[in-house]
């Protein structure tokens, strides 16, 4: 089992050229090997970005409800 090497598939993604061109420059002088690696590292924080938002919620519903709750027990609200 730790011998095993996993298969990593890939798929070919088309961006404008001067796009790329713009990516190859940046990421000169940087541990980016190539625009591709560049491109999914950008794409994996973006993505990861938007789940976090997704699970970011003020509060749970739980929360809210013990809230009132406590709220209504104080008179503040009917």
């Amino acid at each position: 089992m730790a011998g095993e090497k996993i298969e990593k598939k890939y798929t070919t993604i088309s961006i404008p050229t001067p796009l790329a061109e713009k990516i190859k420059k940046r990421i000169e002088g940087t541990g980016f090997t190539n625009v591709s690696s560049y491109v999914t590292y950008v794409l994996r924080e973006i993505l990861a970005g938007i789940e976090e938002e997704k699970t970011d919620e003020a509060f749970t519903k739980e929360d809210e409800e013990r809230i009132k709750e406590r709220l209504r027990a104080l008179g503040y609200l009917d």
